[in-house]
């Protein structure tokens, strides 16, 4: 098979500039030793490969070639610490039995297709297995010889095409040493599908156009481990990486999903295997001081076992480590016991039939002819084919690999294994496509002669095996599933791998992660482990970010007054509506209680009472009046004008009522206007009162005719017509801007004070100013009259009425003003009985007196004595 050039380079100097350019990036792998050159451009290049070619560890001849590459050597650093002092004693290769089985599973595929009637019917697949020892130069030297061939000299031709010895390429299992290989073998349009290079870089078509895998993107895996970490309620960890594509970019795309999810990252720390110790130890003192009880690990098997070893050299506090698929499913960490507990998302465990015996079925000849099966058998069961070292024996053949216990015979955990096996699949279903057709008789023929393009591996594959559907999106992805792994400690001590969920993207963010089993947590508890900066704010506080720090460390702050927070870890508090309150806790808002003057309330008994009483007094000064009405003082104090008043005051102690109990339209309007009126009507007949005083004073002087101009007629028009004028006043307030209830929500923050509001504050002060000018006018009479005789004149005792009443009412004002919520009725309601006690007792109780204890003074003589002595001076 031919490999073709870029279409984006030109075809007269393609081929050429390509394969220079390879041979300058590979430090000389290929030489140009002659060329011929024509007016045309260069026509003919024989070129020859420079170094010697490793052969591959698996090979076989077909019709189309695969090629796969592993990592089944890692590099490893080994150190002796002689008092604490670090030596470099040496840097070997180790063999990683997991890559050699994934190797073997490449071909135990390729074998299976080749012996199926319905997949490649006459078509015979090749493979070429190379080993990259994890190393980036390494994967790109094995690029090269999968794009020129092992052939030590070649001729380029007049279009300068190489003689590519593969059709697609099966690996690598990192994603750096895929993305080098991609730089090579890309330009040549060499579909590359991996089954474990799991970088989100690699979705990016533009750059990578030849690129598909059957393992699932990082950017996938991020999101998941974020969602586990906020499942669990872990907001504040720490992150480790392979400083690597693979860790860079998985952590980056993670940090990004854990921010969207609220998690904040103490430490984020990088290294890489072929780093100094000195970097490893740094990483894992920052690990061992850090509060965060939760390490997320985004680093490769490799990387990870190195950090481990470091951990396992000092005792630190217990981890609960989550960590990314490439070694939290790895069989070979479950050594490490200070990660018993550890949790993370691994690959779908499948199962592949007849691989485990084809893995077990290594006769003595086929692991003779392979050099890598006899590291690998020799390493197993620590025997040599020259038995040279002290402790090591001569193989005889009496090795038994079925009883060997290694990650190479564990065939419970087929996770990438089953990747290598689809990804093998994948691109046979893709040549099948393009090189085969069925025909009218249910034949199938398939042409050995086309090219299989990338693009086509695309829209070819969809197929399902085992039970597992096969199929790249526009990116090469596949579906992304996952299973969550725990590292469960069994009774015998032995730890192993344990499915407790799954996670699908595919589904709604809300139904992804779906548990099905308890977790065994660090130490081998059942109980979710604590890792945060801060202790959650219970509800009734909010959330305020500690300067300098994460907003996962904040101090709990109590919500503000009015304010209210239901959930736990409120980042702010939420004002309560306009009539609600915050109860005790503040989480949660309450209707404010009510507040009004009540009847059965303490203050509205009393003022209840108190009005009442004054009622009763009245109503029986009134009958002790009645049933005395004949009598000389009841006689010379104007009985009817006495009747009047006693009614009105009446009235005054009732209307104080009107102001107890709830506020209602008719009780606002009717309280100020009762009020107004009956206070009116009642001076006005103290004032009539006043005027008869001094009327009849004068109607005893000589020539006096005044009391005719001021009779009993006269006197009601004045009770009536002063009562009118504050009628009047009353209905213009009602008419144009009535008193009405409010809900008084200023006073008080934490009550509803209902009241009623004036409406008009001209017409409440109007009915007060005209009480309050009667009040003086009368005050002012009564003063003039205060040294009449003293057995007629009551003009004394009005005038301290009114002064009592007067300053009732003028240090009513200030108070009324300054008092809170239901105390500025009270205070009303006080002012209201006050006064009207005041006229009550300095009006009539003399009297009374007089009427039931002194009824020897009860007579007409005795008022005219007085009065004739007090003539005589």
């Amino acid at each position: 098979m031919r490999l073709s050039p870029s279409p984006a380079l030109d075809p007269s100097l393609s081929d050429s500039l390509v394969l220079l350019h390879l041979a300058v990036v590979a430090g000389g792998l290929a030489l140009l030793s002659s060329a011929s050159v024509s007016a045309s451009g260069l026509e003919s290049v024989r070129c020859r490969l420079q170094g010697t070619p490793r052969p591959p560890a698996f090979s076989q001849d077909g019709d189309f070639v695969i090629g796969g590459v592993f990592s089944i050597h890692y590099y490893m650093h080994t150190f002796v610490i002689r008092q604490e002092v670090l030596t470099h004693l040496s840097s070997i290769y180790s063999m990683d039995s997991r890559e050699l089985r994934f190797s073997r599973t490449m071909v135990f595929a390729v074998e299976e297709i080749n012996n199926s009637s319905h997949l490649l019917p006459g078509v015979t697949l090749g493979y070429q297995v190379h080993d990259s020892c994890s190393s980036v130069p390494m994967a790109v030297k094995v690029a090269f010889q999968l794009a020129n061939g092992l052939d030590p000299m070649f001729d380029t031709g007049e279009q300068c095409s190489g003689s590519a010895t593969v059709t697609a390429i099966v690996g690598e299992s990192g994603s750096t040493p895929t993305i080098s290989m991609l730089r090579i073998t890309g330009p040549f349009d060499i579909p590359q599908v991996s089954h474990s290079s799991t970088c989100a870089c690699l979705s990016d078509k533009k750059q990578y156009p030849t690129f598909f895998r059957t393992i699932p993107s990082d950017q996938f895996q991020a999101a998941a481990l974020a969602n586990l970490i906020r499942h669990f309620g872990w907001t504040w960890i720490g992150a480790v990486r392979s400083d690597s594509d693979y860790g860079n970019n998985g952590m980056a795309a993670f940090l990004k999903a854990a921010q969207e999810e609220g998690i904040c990252v103490e430490y984020s720390e990088a290294f890489y295997r072929t780093n100094p110790l000195s970097r490893v130890q740094r990483v894992a003192d920052v690990i061992r001081s850090s509060t965060a009880r939760v390490v997320v690990a985004f680093v490769a098997s490799g990387d990870m076992r190195i950090l481990l070893r470091e951990m396992e050299r000092l005792p630190s506090p217990p981890r609960q480590w989550i960590g990314s698929e490439s070694w939290v499913t790895d069989p070979d960490m479950l050594r490490f016991g200070l990660c018993a507990g550890a949790i993370g998302f691994g690959i779908q465990r499948s199962v592949i039939p007849g691989l485990r015996d084809f893995l077990l079925d290594l006769s003595p000849k086929k692991v003779s002819n392979s050099p890598l099966l006899t590291e690998f058998w020799e390493g197993a069961f620590g025997t040599s084919s020259t038995g040279v070292g002290v402790e090591e024996k001569v193989c005889d053949g009496s090795e038994d690999i079925q009883q060997l216990q290694a990650p190479y015979t564990d065939t419970s955990q087929l996770r990438v294994t089953n990747m290598v096996y689809k990804a093998v699949y994948a691109i046979a279903h893709a040549i099948h496509s393009i090189v085969c057709e069925e025909r009218e008789n249910s034949t199938v023929n398939c042409d050995k002669n086309l090219n299989v393009k990338p693009t086509q591996v695309n829209d070819k594959v969809n197929f399902s095996r085992n039970g597992y559907q096969v199929s790249f999106d526009a990116n090469g992805d596949p579906v992304a599933t996952y299973e969550l792994v725990n590292w469960q400690t069994r009774e015998s001590g032995k730890m192993e791998f344990v499915t407790v969920g799954r996670y699908d993207a595919s589904l709604p963010p809300d139904q992804r992660l779906d548990m099905e089993r308890e977790i065994t947590w660090v130490k081998n508890s059942t109980q979710v482990p604590v890792s945060v900066c801060s202790e959650s704010c219970p509800p009734g506080t909010r959330k305020a970010v500690q300067k300098g720090k994460p907003v996962c460390c904040y101090d709990c702050i109590l919500c503000a007054e009015g304010e209210i927070s239901n959930n736990t870890d409120s980042s702010e508090c939420l004002i309560c509506p306009e009539e609600y309150w915050p109860n005790a806790e503040r989480d949660r808002c309450i209707l404010k209680p009510v507040e009004f003057l009540s009847f059965r309330e303490v203050l509205g008994i009393i003022l209840t009472a108190c009005s009442m009483g004054g009622v009763c007094l009245a109503i029986a000064t009134a009958t002790v009046f009645y049933r005395h009405r004949t009598s000389a003082i009841v006689r010379a104090n104007n009985s009817e004008l006495s009747f009047l008043l006693l009614f009105s005051l009446a009235l005054c102690f009732l209307c104080s009522l009107t102001f107890i109990g709830r506020p209602s339209e008719w009780s606002c309007m009717l309280r100020h206007t009762a009020f107004g009126i009956t206070f009116v009507l009642c001076i006005s007949c103290v004032l009539g009162k006043t005027i008869v005083v001094l009327m009849a004073f004068r109607a005893t002087l000589p020539a006096s005719n005044v009391m005719k101009w001021f009779g009993p007629p006269q006197q009601r028009l004045t009770v009536v017509s002063f009562t009118f004028v504050q009628a009047m006043i009353c209905t213009l307030w009602l008419v144009l801007s009535p008193p009405f209830p409010i809900k008084n929500l200023t006073t008080y923050k934490e009550k509803i004070i209902l009241e009623c509001d004036v409406g008009s504050a001209i017409g409440f002060w109007a009915v007060l100013g005209y009480i309050g000018l009667l009040s003086l006018l009368c005050f002012m009479l009564a003063f003039l009259a205060r040294k009449l005789p003293d057995n007629f004149n009551e003009a004394k005792f009005i005038t301290f009425s009114m002064l009592i009443f007067c300053a009732v009412w003028i240090t009513f004002i200030p108070a009324y003003v300054s008092s809170p919520g239901k105390f500025t009725v009270a205070v009303e309601i006080f002012a209201i009985i006050t006064s009207s006690f005041g006229l009550f007792f300095l009006l009539f109780v003399p009297k009374c007196f007089i009427i039931l204890f002194r009824p020897e003074k009860n007579t007409k003589k005795h008022l005219m004595e007085k009065t004739s002595n007090d003539k005589r001076y």
